[in-house]
């Protein structure tokens, strides 16, 4: 089963745009590939050459290759063009196509997979900035990992970490209210159920199921550096399978659009998300 996004209009809802200007900051012809814009907010960014936004996935831990799939891939369509690939005028680094294993091709720069997001309307919208704290806007002349590298610094443990220190299962974001809890690669967050008192069971079923779409992967199952605890696939009573950590059957919030959205948080008193090291059982840990 795999988690369905919205519309655009709902994705766009709750986000909060860069209010910036943006105009090109380099001349260029209509055969450019690539353009740069600039705004007071984000500087020099990479845009397509009609002015919408390009982004970068800190998740893509080796170069020229994506790890945005199936509903990540909905939400952050992938850029993708023909060759001869062009860059403008005075703008260092190197463009090139990328085979992904769905058989489509995508643009890398520098060895960074490019991507569109959704919820970008228009040409110099750049609300995907920060989605997830793993989707950013790529300056002109940066290097693959360095996004990532700045962002493991700026950290004070691997466990509040947002990026996932490789390609891992899980990720684990931050919040100023609710602190450290995982999400999925994509950045969505993902809860837990206190009707599943027995671990490694779900309590939720039929319509439940439809509100509370089950979080599901193939194995290897791998946790950021740092993090303790184990993740395991359950067999559920429906014949499907869903991961749960520390015996915890996880789940997504239908009523959440877009990465790094919390709206089942303490939905009827028995949802919540999950923190890193928290054990089946353990309510009284539960972020309130």
């Amino acid at each position: 089963m795999k988690r369905a996004f919205g519309l655009l209009v709902t994705l766009v809802f709750g986000l909060i745009g860069t209010g910036m200007a943006v105009a090109p900051a380099v001349a260029q012809d209509d055969a450019t590939t690539v353009m740069v814009a600039e705004s007071d907010d984000l500087g020099q960014h990479l845009t397509d050459a009609n002015g919408m936004t390009l982004y970068l996935f800190v998740v893509d831990a080796e170069p020229g290759v994506s790890n945005c799939y199936d509903d990540c891939a909905v939400a952050w369509p992938i850029f993708t063009a023909e060759e001869p690939l062009t860059l403008p005028d005075g703008v260092d680094g190197e463009l090139t196509l990328i085979e992904r294993t769905d058989g489509t091709t995508q643009v890398a720069y520098n060895g960074i997979p490019l991507y569109y997001w959704q919820a970008d309307m228009n040409p110099g919208d750049a609300t995907g900035q920060g989605v997830g704290d793993v989707w950013f806007v790529v300056a002109p002349g940066e290097q693959h990992g360095d996004r990532a590298a700045a962002l493991a610094a700026a950290t004070a443990s691997p466990a509040a970490s947002p990026v996932a220190m490789g390609e891992t299962t899980l990720l684990v974001t931050s919040h100023p209210d609710l602190g450290d809890f995982f999400t999925d690669a994509a950045g969505n967050t993902l809860y837990l159920f206190t009707n599943d008192t027995e671990a490694g069971v779900s309590a939720c079923e039929g319509d439940c199921v439809t509100n509370w779409p089950l979080f599901q992967a193939e194995e290897p199952l791998t946790l950021p550096e740092g993090v303790d605890g184990e993740l395991t696939i359950i067999e559920r009573a429906d014949g499907e399978t869903q991961v749960a950590y520390n015996g915890m059957p996880l789940y997504y919030f239908a009523g959440d659009q877009a990465p790094g959205d919390t709206n089942g948080q303490e939905r009827g008193g028995r949802w919540f998300v999950v923190a890193p090291g928290l054990q089946h059982g353990e309510t009284e840990a539960i972020p309130q």
